[in-house]
This record gives C-alpha cells, sequence and structure tokens, in this order.
C-alpha cells in the first residue's frame, strides 16, 4: 500500500515537526510505502526560493525524505497525470490539481495533507 505526501506534509516531515502532523496521518506514514509527486518537488522548490518553510531545496528535503522514511518520486506518466489533472476542477491551484491527480491515478491512494480544499475534495485524502 502507499501513500502520497501533500507538499506541507513533506515539509513537517523533512523537519521533524510531528507535533504538527496529526496522530492518523502519522500512523499511515508508518504503515505505507511513502511517494511524492513531482509536483511537490517543483513547489519545495518554490518554498525554498521564497524563503518560506524549508531552509533546504527540493532536492536536498527529498535526499532526507529518502534516507529517513524510503521516500520516493512517483514514476508514473506526466501524460497519465495531467488527464486525470484535467478533471480535478475543484481548484485552480496547479500544484493541488496536480497532486491529487498523482494519488488518483496511482489507484486512488491516500494523500496525506491537511489543506481543507483537498480533504474536502479528494475521498481518500487523510489528515
Amino acid at each position: 500500500m502507499s501513500a502520497y505526501l501533500d507538499t506541507h506534509v513533506a515539509v513537517r516531515l523533512a523537519n521533524g515537526n510531528l507535533s504538527q502532523i496529526s496522530p492518523s496521518a502519522l500512523d499511515v506514514t508508518a504503515k505505507t510505502d511513502l511517494l511524492i509527486s513531482p509536483m511537490v518537488l517543483l513547489e519545495l522548490e518554490s518554498l525554498f526560493e521564497l524563503k518560506r518553510e524549508t531552509r533546504l531545496t527540493a532536492e536536498d528535503l527529498l535526499h532526507k525524505l529518502e534516507l529517513e522514511l524510503g521516500v520516493r518520486v512517483c514514476q508514473l506518466s506526466f501524460r497519465s497525470i495531467a488527464r486525470v489533472a484535467a478533471g480535478e476542477r475543484w481548484t485552480r491551484d496547479p500544484f493541488d490539481r496536480i497532486i491529487v491527480a498523482q494519488a488518483r491515478a496511482h489507484g486512488l491512494s491516500e494523500l496525506i495533507s491537511a489543506d481543507r480544499l483537498i480533504l474536502q475534495h479528494y475521498p481518500r485524502a487523510i489528515w
């Protein structure tokens, strides 16, 4: 079983801010293979460049998550994800559309997120 990490959850895990993650979300991280969408990498780099939430580049943060938690980047094709993302009409945020589409395209996988819109619109979102 796999679960995807939303961007802000990935940052919290990398920073060791476990108290900022719900107990049910932490439980999922301990019991599943963790994945991130390549879109999470792009959003992480944007946060780094804006000096918001992380002092690590996206690659450094990913490396930390790989070593500590075994997080991997999902390898589904962008074409297949874009097709699914086109149906995510509940948001105009391209990061959220792709991240949710990635989880949906991977067999309706769980997605760990604190984002209220994602929680409201994606049936397998967990917080």
